[in-house]
């Protein structure tokens, strides 16, 4: 049995796995405000009483908004701050007296949907997470790559690629940059490019929908974030070439996207021989805790199990 966490800002999710992915138990509970120690018994007991219900020992696997620094084994990069500097893997394997592995939300993201997913039985597979932030994952023959500073697919904190004259400097990114990818097509951002034309409010998808009416602003800003967003997906056609691109977030739920942005890419990329596959994520909400439950393949369960 795989058991998956998915730790939020708002909800620590778990799901227990069979061998062939189907979902045996899930449940939910809060996530613990500004607390670390309560957050680390919240996970335990999860598993503890996923094990009693089932009357099974498990894998554990966590999904988190961040990631563990390879240089000093403390998250980093967590928009949870109560999990920033500290060593989330070790306290939860002892807790539970087993290993643990702990992943990026992305990551699991792109695991789920290469394991059993949208891209399930391709060999690279490029995860995009696209709604309050831009985030990616790469996974490669059914592993996930984390890199030399486990930021492996953070390509939203790259530079939006050829920038036209208006868009230098960009606006400013929370990671103290300006100009980033995330900064130009997040929902925030698009919705902040609407209402600096109009002065109204409104979210990406109701932008979309008034773009869809006729509306001129809307149309406008619609425009400029498909080209943008197809120019950083070119980027990563250029030098991932990956099989296919699954969205996730909550821009994926925009149906346009998986008509325009292919042959958008195809004509920024370099001599691609057709357009890049570009697909919605079918596992939703729940990528992230499967991909979590998946971060231990068949051969490894055992040696995950406690002693």
């Amino acid at each position: 049995m795989r058991l998956g966490i998915d730790l939020g800002g708002t909800k620590i999710e778990i799901v227990a796995l069979d061998d062939t992915g189907q979902v045996q138990l899930r449940e939910r509970v809060p996530t613990p405000k500004r607390d670390y120690g309560a957050t680390l018994a919240a996970m335990r007991d999860l598993v503890l009483n996923a094990e009693k219900t089932l009357g099974s020992r498990g894998s554990v696997g966590v999904a988190i908004p961040g990631t563990i620094s390879p240089k000093t084994g403390l998250v980093k990069n967590a928009n949870s701050t109560a999990l920033i500097g500290h060593p989330l893997d070790r306290d939860l394997s002892e807790a539970l007296s087993r290993p643990v592995r702990i992943a990026n939300d992305a990551n699991c993201f792109v695991l789920s949907e290469a394991t059993d997913g949208a891209a399930a039985g391709r060999d690279v597979v490029f995860g995009i997470i696209a709604g309050t932030g831009v985030g990616g994952g790469v996974c490669v023959h059914g592993r996930v790559l984390m890199g030399a500073h486990a930021i492996a697919g953070e390509w939203g904190h790259n530079p939006l690629p050829r920038p036209r004259p208006e868009e230098v400097p960009g606006p400013h990114c929370y990671c103290g940059r300006s100009g980033c990818i995330e900064s130009w097509c997040s929902g925030p951002a698009v919705a902040a490019q609407f209402e600096a034309r109009t002065g109204l409010k409104a979210a990406a998808h109701e932008i979309v929908e008034l773009a869809a009416r006729n509306n001129a602003h809307a149309t406008a800003v619609v425009g400029d974030f498909l080209d943008r967003f197809a120019r950083a997906i070119a980027h990563i056609v250029n030098i991932l070439d990956p099989d296919t691109i699954v969205l996730g977030g909550g821009l994926s739920n925009i149906e346009m996207l998986y008509r325009e942005l292919p042959p958008r890419v195809e004509s920024y990329a370099f001599t691609p021989e057709g357009t890049t596959r570009i697909v919605r994520n079918m596992h939703g909400d729940s990528s992230g805790v499967r991909g979590a439950a998946w971060l231990w393949r068949e051969d490894e369960i055992a040696s995950a199990l406690p002693a």
